[in-house]
């Protein structure tokens, strides 16, 4: 009941015009950042840290969390519509999100992003509400060799996210881990795979590999095709918005993206993006086509997209309630903290009550303002559709430069983009799927810098890292589910074989 009482202080905290005023200008901010590729949550919140001084506290905080969730939102708009993702963690999104949109359902795939942004991000702080300080402490007691597991069995899962030969989806992952092997070792320093380029010193950017292999590959792509996608000439008011059936078809996505998303975000490491890449898995998994996925699911969108606001908002949990920032878009928050001389924390709550509960309960009302936000301009977001290719893929070409840019105001940064829009040409016309390399690249210096965290811990054996009970639970639920595949593959091979050998002996009668 005390949590309650709190949160109605802290709804009226967030009322106050100053506060309100904020949140506005936080979310807007945020589904521009998220529309704009390249630019990213840190940047936008690294740029505006200095105005922030003058700013109280509380405003400023407000401003700074609307810029961190409503990116999530903004997003996912240029990768239906483009296929170039405005947020890394709008990646997946690119898969069924664009299919859609060539199939003139833009609007719908849209719409549904979101109402289960919206559905996601609501759940995600009520969970913040409810549960922040148990589990944080929960997060806290996963340590670098049960992370280690994690990932061994994530990626496993994971391979196996789109519709090509477990062949083509593990060289994909395996060429991400590669990528992300590049730069300064984050542990020794040494300074790996760089060929004498000091530019390579801090790795591949995750948003340029993103931009460069979906927006500048899909164009490429596009550009040598004889026979170009038409662009959508007509539409109907209803064609804007989901079907009934899409409708029915998006709510339990939407509810489990919402909830692996949270658990997701509670573990350090780039949890927006590694939820998306959870839920597509677990969407596909769950469905009864899974081969329609890849071509246009309306579950495709709706879970990932679902997940990663779900997720933003599970992170909050340790920066709040323990000090900890898990990801970059809340370490950046942390800094804004710092600027005013505030330490997040376990006495967080006692001792600025305030500005933690002003803060959560804007975020309710920054959710709300977001789906007011969004929904209408749907039909605004659909007319770039009509736009001829001509005059469209020029400006996307122009939009993608203009924010790969922006991460680091580097040309080094351009020439990397088209590398890797060359590199999307061909895994396109060669029907390699591009998301399991972002799998690796996302995942893989994760991987390798909690199995050197844990043979550390572990005085060097690998065997003692893997025996610890989570750890070994991991493992033995990855295991489970890899005699339950074998054993699927097995069976399936069977019927087929038995089917081949039942139509051989009809033809010898």
């Amino acid at each position: 009941m005390e949590t309650f009482d709190m949160l109605l202080h802290g709804f009226t905290v967030s009322m106050m015009p100053a506060n309100l005023v904020a949140c506005a200008i936080g979310v807007l901010l945020g589904t521009l950042v998220g529309v704009l590729p390249g630019i990213g949550t840190i940047g936008a919140i690294s740029l505006l840290l200095p105005f922030s001084y003058t700013m109280d506290p509380t405003s400023s905080l407000i401003m700074f969390a609307g810029i961190y969730y409503g990116s999530k939102y903004g997003g996912s708009t240029t990768s239906i519509l483009m296929n170039v993702p405005g947020e890394t963690a709008s990646v997946v999104t690119c898969i069924d999100g664009y299919a859609m949109a060539q199939r003139g359902r833009a609007g719908a795939a849209l719409t549904v992003s979101a109402i289960g942004s919206f559905i996601a991000g609501t759940i995600g702080v009520i969970g913040l509400t409810l549960f922040a300080p148990p589990l944080a402490d929960l997060a806290l007691s996963f340590g670098p060799p049960e992370y280690f597991a994690l990932s061994i069995v994530a990626l496993f899962f994971l391979t196996k996210l789109t519709g090509t030969s477990m062949l083509k989806s593990t060289l994909m992952v395996t060429l991400g881990i590669m990528l992300g092997t590049a730069g300064l070792d984050s542990l020794s320093g040494i300074s790996r795979f760089t060929f004498g380029i000091d530019e390579l010193d801090r790795g591949f950017d995750l948003s340029l590999l993103a931009m460069g292999i979906f927006g500048i590959g899909e164009i490429l792509t596009v550009m040598a095709s004889s026979t170009p996608p038409s662009t959508i000439q007509k539409f109907k008011f209803r064609d804007l918005y989901p079907t009934h059936e899409e409708c029915q078809r998006s709510i339990a996505p939407i509810f489990r993206g919402s909830i692996s998303g949270f658990l997701v975000g509670l573990m350090p490491g780039p949890s927006s993006t590694i939820s998306t890449f959870v839920s597509y898995a677990l969407e596909k998994y769950c469905s009864k086509n899974p081969a329609e996925f890849g071509h246009g699911a309306i579950e495709g969108v709706a879970g990932p997209e679902s997940a990663n606001n779900s997720a933003s908002s599970a992170s909050m949990i340790p920066l709040l309630s323990l000090g900890l920032p898990f990801c970059g878009g809340t370490a950046i928050l942390l800094s804004g903290f710092m600027v005013h001389g505030i330490l997040p924390g376990p006495s967080l709550i006692t001792q600025y009550p305030d500005l933690f509960w002003g803060l959560i309960a804007s975020m309710y009302v920054g959710n709300v303002m977001l789906l007011i936000i969004n929904l209408p301009l749907v039909g605004v977001f659909v007319q770039l559709l009509r736009t001829p290719l001509y005059i469209l893929m020029p400006l996307v070409i122009v939009l993608t430069l203009t924010g790969a840019y922006a991460v680091n105001n580097s040309v080094f940064d351009l020439i990397c983009i088209l590398l890797f829009g060359v590199l999307g040409f061909f895994l396109n016309r060669t029907g390699f799927e591009p998301a399991p390399l972002i799998i690796g690249i996302v995942i893989g210096p994760e991987l390798e810098q909690r199995l050197i965290q844990g043979l550390i811990i572990c005085d060097g054996s690998l065997l003692d890292m893997l025996t610890r009970p989570i750890s070994a639970t991991i493992i033995c639920v990855g295991l489970l589910f890899a005699i339950y595949n074998l054993f699927k593959w097995f069976k399936n091979f069977q019927i087929s074989y038995t089917k081949k050998c039942h139509d051989n002996n009809k033809k010898e009668m």
